[in-house]
């Protein structure tokens, strides 16, 4: 039977039981779902000789090898599926169902376990790969929706734009089934790529809206277009973004934007998902004058890790590394110990929130991912290890950028020749050339590296050159250097 997750111990437990649930619901979830009907799983177990019986608290955990992104080779050997030898194991009380009927058995069994939606990862990185959900990956869709509505502060009689692009893709379902699941109006307007920037900004005057959920690039730009336009949004007072990393420097854009159409009290909330969770987390409310607390996990759904990334053992509280996740209530694609890639500066916190005092554990700090730490050879110093996501901070704090693209290159696109790092800013400012000198030495400074070049361009040439409109993500990296 469909089991829509609640919304109440997981906020303001303590931390020993939280952890007391977390284990219980781990065995239960090893022992009914992933190992009788997953066939990677149940083979992984085998092979390590471990059982359900091995697992009842979160260090347990460190006894079952990591699953990562190379691993979802053949993605259907992940999904749990039922067979009839397996279900002769299940417990009595299932069997009840049979005093009803068959028919009633397999009614059950089809609405927990049979596919009915799917969202992909973007493969960028590598092909992408498809994840399966059932009705109740669905029901807990909805229920991460509405505890981030919740923790966003946003009330039923909200009329949101969800600016996210129509596709199989988390981000935006997260955002459909968090208007069902707060049961507000939400316009799907399917972002740039179906309304264009001009469309949205309409649209939002139009109904009147008081919230927007989109990308933080394509949100910036909406801003813009709209100051441009002279639009006046004084009612929006929310702003909920994902798909991207926000910065500091970012938010600080945003607010200022904000005030020019005439929204001078407005709350920004950054969310954290990714395909293989089939959720989404969120930062609740900062009060004004104060930095973010983090993204608030839901205990009752899922066991977040940290881990050292090289030796991948768990780390202590507030100490940084890896984040792997487990699912303690999924259908369909189901992976365990997942490695994300996403590396978390602050780690894991188990303190209440200093702003709205849950006891929930939180993410702390800036999330970064692996892949975008780079090898370059810059200044015949071959091999340098260059952190993008370092940069990317480094850009958006900067006063005076407004939206920004770093190119890598190859002198004279020669795959033999070093490496080039080219800037391309939209200014905020009149003084081109400070604003350059301002940028050339705080990379020198931080980074060791000087830009080969910076470009500056008009809005419209940036919009093209992010691909709004016609990318999922609006590209602010891009990897030119010839293979």
């Amino acid at each position: 039977m469909i089991h829509a997750p609640t919304n109440s111990w997981w906020q303001h437990a303590s931390t020993d039981t939280i952890r007391e649930k977390q284990g219980m619901l781990l065995h239960r979830f090893l022992k009914y779902r992933v190992l009788p009907f997953s066939k990677y799983y149940s083979q992984l177990f085998q092979e390590n000789k471990l059982s359900a019986d091995d697992f009842h608290s979160i260090e347990d955990l460190a006894k079952l090898p990591f699953t990562s992104k190379s691993t979802l080779e053949n993605p259907k050997d992940f999904v749990l599926i039922p067979d009839k030898s397996s279900l002769m194991r299940q417990p009595a009380s299932w069997w009840k169902l049979l005093r009803h009927g068959p028919s009633k058995l397999t009614q059950y069994f089809e609405q927990e376990f049979r596919p009915i939606h799917l969202t992909s990862t973007t493969g960028r990185s590598a092909q992408p790969v498809p994840f399966l959900y059932t009705k109740q990956d669905l029901a807990n869709l909805e229920a991460g929706g509405l505890r981030l509505m919740q923790l966003s502060n946003t009330n039923s009689d909200a009329k949101i734009i969800n600016a996210f692009p129509f596709a199989p893709h988390l981000a935006f379902w997260q955002a459909w089934y968090a208007s069902l699941g707060n049961n507000c109006f939400v316009l799907h307007t399917g972002g740039g790529k179906v309304m264009g920037t001009h469309g949205n900004a309409q649209m939002l005057s139009k109904i009147n809206a008081n919230g927007i959920i989109a990308m933080p690039t394509f949100m910036y730009h909406l801003l813009q277009h709209a100051i441009e336009e002279k639009m006046q949004w004084p009612q929006l007072n929310k702003i909920v973004l994902g798909g991207e990393k926000v910065p500091l420097g970012m938010r600080r854009k945003l607010r200022e934007l904000c005030a020019k159409v005439g929204a001078r009290h407005v709350d920004i909330v950054s969310t954290y998902g990714f395909t293989e969770a089939k959720l989404a987390f969120s930062e609740c409310v900062t009060p004004e004058g104060h930095e973010p607390s983090g993204y608030h996990l839901y205990p009752d759904l899922a066991i977040v890790e940290v881990v050292d990334p090289e030796s991948g053992t768990p780390v202590p509280d507030r100490e940084p590394g890896e984040i792997v996740f487990t699912p303690l209530n999924s259908r369909g694609t189901t992976v365990l110990r997942y490695r994300t890639g996403d590396l978390i500066e602050g780690g894991i916190s188990h303190a209440p929130c200093p702003h709205c005092g849950r006891t929930s554990p939180r993410l702390i700090g800036k999330i970064s991912r692996v892949s975008d730490i780079k090898r370059l050879n810059i200044n015949k110093v071959k091999g340098s290890l260059i952190d993008l996501n370092a940069l990317e901070h480094l850009l958006e704090d900067t006063q005076g950028v407004g939206a920004w693209q770093i190119e890598l290159r190859k002198e004279n696109d020669d795959p033999l020749a070093l490496d080039e790092v080219h800037i391309h800013l939209v200014s905020n400012t009149d003084d081109h050339a400070a604003l350059s000198a301002e940028v050339t030495r705080t990379f020198r400074d931080q980074t060791e590296i000087t830009p080969n070049t910076i470009q500056f361009h008009s809005w419209q040439e940036m919009l093209h050159l992010h691909g709004v409109g016609k990318e999922l993500k609006e590209i602010k990296i891009v990897d030119n250097r010839p293979s």
